[in-house]
């Protein structure tokens, strides 16, 4: 059960970043996305997939690696979509 509740949070978690990352890529605009706030967002996730990798927990492996993913492409975009 415990397993689970970590892959339903990881889904909530990780769902939460898709309408940004939808919405800048369709505006072609990030000038809003704070490159601080998602600069050190990526660091923290990455911490916590290093941490998930340690404890062998796939949820937490999971969730902080796609939304990873999703915050890469947030700074991706902030730097593509500059001009």
């Amino acid at each position: 059960m415990t397993e689970y509740i970590g892959f339903a949070a990881a889904v909530c978690t990780t769902l939460a970043f898709l309408p940004q990352v939808v919405k800048t890529y369709r505006s072609r605009s990030a000038k809003d996305l704070s490159l601080g706030t998602f600069s050190l967002l990526a660091s923290g996730l990455m911490l916590w997939l290093v941490y998930g990798w340690l404890m062998d927990d796939m949820p937490i492996m999971l969730a902080n690696f796609l939304t990873l993913m999703l915050a890469v492409s947030l700074l991706v975009m902030k730097f593509k979509f500059k001009s």
